[in-house]
């Protein structure tokens, strides 16, 4: 079956259609293609090896890295690859390559993770945060559960990620509860010591009290978010918890 690519006629089609029309149709069209001499994931092995070996990390080598994993070639499999090129190509270079090839391969660790996660809870994970994504170091997920009476939303956390310190405000009523569904996470008040959160964990935040909370190093972590009704309700975000306060509550923990 040929293979079929686009990329020299997308990216240079009218600046050098020769140079396109060569990268396109014959060097994938005819010699990617001859599978019945060398395989694709052979070809693509041998491809990675020599770009590590010219020290060529740029976004082609990320290219053909995800196509040897789309061949075939599993994560011990490229570890194995690179650790033996190193001694051939240059200890430098393979660091430069395994820093690529961990970023395309721990994907499908982030996604079946996230997977079994799900798994543990009846509430969904949601879409990515990214209306709060600047109050929160690492990647979170938010997925509305009530939008009336009282608003309620599953929050989900990756390893290590946390929210910033923050501060409910309300004059009168007002302040939130969290209630841990899965996972292992921590919740923190200003000037006290880490709570470590598991399933079934309760904890109540009053207005003006300033606080953060996240997921453990080791675990994704979901809680629902209630926020208690109260009048002028709103969240002053404050400064983001720094690595020396996570891992001392880690530590602690």
């Amino acid at each position: 079956m040929a293979v079929k690519q686009t990329a020299g006629r997308d990216s240079l089609g009218e600046f050098a259609p020769k140079f396109a029309q060569l990268n396109d149709d014959v060097l994938f069209g005819e010699v990617w293609s001859r599978e019945d001499l060398l395989p694709l994931r052979d070809r693509s092995l041998v491809t990675v090896v020599c770009l590590m070996a010219q020290g060529l990390t740029d976004s082609s080598f990320k290219f053909h890295l995800m196509e040897a994993k789309k061949n075939g070639i599993s994560k011990q499999e490229i570890a194995e690859i690179l650790t033996h090129a190193a001694f051939y190509a240059g200890w430098p270079k393979a660091w430069a390559a395994f820093r690529m090839a961990k970023e395309v391969w721990n994907d499908d660790e982030v996604k079946d993770a996230k997977s079994e996660h799900a798994k543990g809870m009846i509430f969904p994970i949601g879409m990515p945060n990214e209306a709060y994504a600047k109050y929160f170091i690492g990647n979170s997920y938010l997925a509305p559960i009530s939008n009336s009476q009282v608003g309620i939303a599953n929050v989900t956390f990756e390893p290590s990620c946390r929210n910033n310190w923050h501060i409910h405000h309300a004059t009168s009523g007002g302040g939130q509860i969290l209630i841990c569904v899965n996972g292992r996470g921590y919740y923190q008040e200003w000037g006290k010591e880490p709570v470590l959160m598991t399933p079934g964990d309760v904890i109540n935040i009053p207005v003006g009290v300033k606080h953060w909370h996240g997921a453990a190093a080791d675990s994704w972590f979901s809680h629902l978010a209630i926020e208690v009704p109260g009048e002028n309700c709103s969240n002053e975000w404050l400064e983001p918890v720094d690595d020396e306060t996570y891992k001392k509550a880690i530590r602690e923990n």
